[in-house]
C-alpha cells in the first residue's frame, strides 16, 4: 500500500476526496475491520457494489423481506443471511457483517441507542442481515460518463432527505421514502437517468428531478442525513431512492431491536457493478 493511501486511511481529511483510495473491495473491508478506515465510503473501491444494512430479529424478517419486495426502488435486495450467521459469502470473500462496515447504528424501540464501529457485542443468534443496493455503486459509472458529483469531489457524504413519498406497507413496516440528492445540469441529469436506469439492483433511475418541495423537502440546504452540497446556477437537484429508507421505517415502526449502517457508511462487496447492469 502506498504511503499516500496509508496516510488517508489513518486520518481521512475533511474535504478530501475518498475517490479511488482503495481499488480492491476486500482491501477496503479489511481496513475497515482493522479500524484503519472510519469515514464514509463514497468513492471507495470504484467499480464494486456497496450495500446498505438492516439487521432484524428473525421474528420480523419475513415481514421485512416482503417490505423490500414491495419497495424495490429504495430497498433492492442484494443478500439475506441465515438467522444468527454473520457471514455473507454471496457478497465476497470472508464478509463479516459484524465488523466490515465503518459505522453502525443500534436502535431500541425506534430510538437511536448507540453508534459503534463493531457489533460483535450486540450480535444475537436470532438476527437476520439484509444488505440492500446503494447508490454509491453507480457513482463510478456517472463519473466515468463525465458527470461531476460534487460530494465526491469535495470528500463529503451524499445529502439524504426524508420525503412525503410513502412506501408500500408490509406487516408492521411502513414509513416515508428517503432519497439521496446530486446536483446536475439538465444535460447531465438526462445522461444520469440513462446510466442509472441500467442498474435497478442499486436503486436504478431517479425518482424525482427538480423542485424538492414537490416531494416534501422544505429546505434543500438542510439534509436529514449526510452533508449539504451547493446547487450552482444552471443546476437542478436530482433525487434517487435511498437505502437509508429502512432507518426512517425503523423510527416509524419502533421494533424492540434493530441494527443498521450509519448513513453513508456502507458495506463494500466483491460484487462488480458491471455484474448488476442490465446492459
Amino acid at each position: 500500500m502506498s504511503a499516500n493511501i496509508s496516510a488517508a486511511i489513518s486520518c481521512p481529511s475533511a474535504g478530501a476526496s475518498n475517490y479511488g483510495a482503495f481499488t480492491n473491495a476486500r482491501e477496503a473491508r479489511l481496513a475497515v475491520r482493522r479500524g484503519e478506515w472510519d469515514s464514509h465510503t463514497s468513492g471507495l473501491a470504484p467499480g464494486y457494489a456497496q450495500g446498505n444494512l438492516a439487521i432484524l430479529p428473525e421474528a420480523l424478517a419475513t415481514d421485512f423481506l416482503r417490505f423490500c419486495q414491495r419497495n424495490p426502488k429504495p430497498c433492492p435486495l442484494l443478500a439475506v443471511s441465515e438467522p444468527g450467521d454473520p457471514m455473507l459469502p454471496t457478497l465476497g470473500e470472508d464478509v463479516d457483517i459484524r465488523t466490515d462496515i465503518p459505522r453502525y447504528r443500534i436502535w431500541k424501540h425506534g430510538e437511536l441507542a448507540a453508534e459503534v464501529s463493531d457489533i460483535r457485542d450486540y450480535w444475537r443468534d436470532d438476527l437476520v442481515s439484509f444488505v440492500l443496493g446503494c447508490s454509491f455503486s453507480f457513482e463510478h459509472a456517472l463519473i466515468e460518463g463525465g458527470i461531476e458529483l460534487r460530494h465526491v469531489s469535495q470528500g463529503k457524504n451524499v445529502a439524504m432527505y426524508r420525503t412525503n413519498i410513502q412506501t408500500v406497507p408490509a406487516g408492521p413496516f411502513h414509513g416515508p421514502m428517503v432519497v439521496s440528492m446530486r446536483p446536475m445540469t439538465a444535460a447531465n441529469a438526462i445522461r444520469a437517468v440513462q446510466i442509472t436506469a441500467r442498474v435497478p439492483a442499486v436503486h436504478g433511475a431517479p425518482v424525482h428531478l427538480g423542485d424538492p418541495a414537490q416531494i416534501g423537502i422544505a429546505d434543500i440546504s438542510r439534509p436529514d442525513f449526510g452533508d449539504a452540497v451547493e446547487i450552482l446556477p444552471g443546476e437542478m437537484p436530482v433525487f434517487w431512492a435511498c437505502g437509508v429508507t429502512p432507518q426512517a421505517v425503523v423510527m416509524a415502526v419502533a421494533p424492540e431491536f434493530c441494527i443498521t449502517h450509519a448513513p453513508g457508511y456502507m458495506l463494500i462487496t466483491d460484487v462488480r457493478n458491471s455484474d448488476l447492469s442490465l446492459a
